[in-house]
């Protein structure tokens, strides 16, 4: 039934429960898991070259760790993985990966680091449902 599973892990409570259910799944299922992390771009205000090159150093430290993390605990349960890093709007990344990779499902944390935007301008893992061109397991 589900052959290729993606999940969007951002390092939040939400998204570590979704990374659970979805090493669960693809070792029950004996299906191929990728992990999708998505990188907002930069800060658009002026700053100096070496305060953009120090940002940018911080923010891929910040997502090889999350990877690791990530890799980590599939590798716990045997479950082999691999890990995509996009930078974008992380709806349109998270749904664009799922389309290009043409996965089966796509497993999503309830709630991200920013429950607060969700509240003010929409709810992501809603916009994810919505365009998702599969099926959305929503782990709470």
């Amino acid at each position: 039934m589900f052959r290729r599973i993606l999940v969007a892990y951002d390092g939040s409570e939400g998204s570590r429960v979704a990374l659970t259910r979805a090493i669960e799944l693809a070792q029950g299922l004996d299906a191929e898991l990728v992990s999708i992390s998505v990188e907002e771009h930069l800060p658009y205000y002026a700053a100096s070259i070496s305060e953009v090159k120090a940002t940018k150093e911080e923010i891929d430290e910040h997502f090889r760790a999350l990877t690791k993390q990530a890799r980590d605990l599939a590798g716990l349960s045997d479950v082999s993985m691999e890990t995509l890093v996009q930078q974008g709007h992380e709806v349109e990344r998270i749904v664009g990966a799922a389309k290009e990779g043409r996965f089966d499902l796509l497993v999503i944390g309830y709630h991200g680091h920013s429950a607060i935007f969700e509240r003010a301008m929409g709810s992501t893992a809603q916009s994810i449902v919505r365009h998702a061109p599969c099926p959305v397991l929503v782990a709470k």
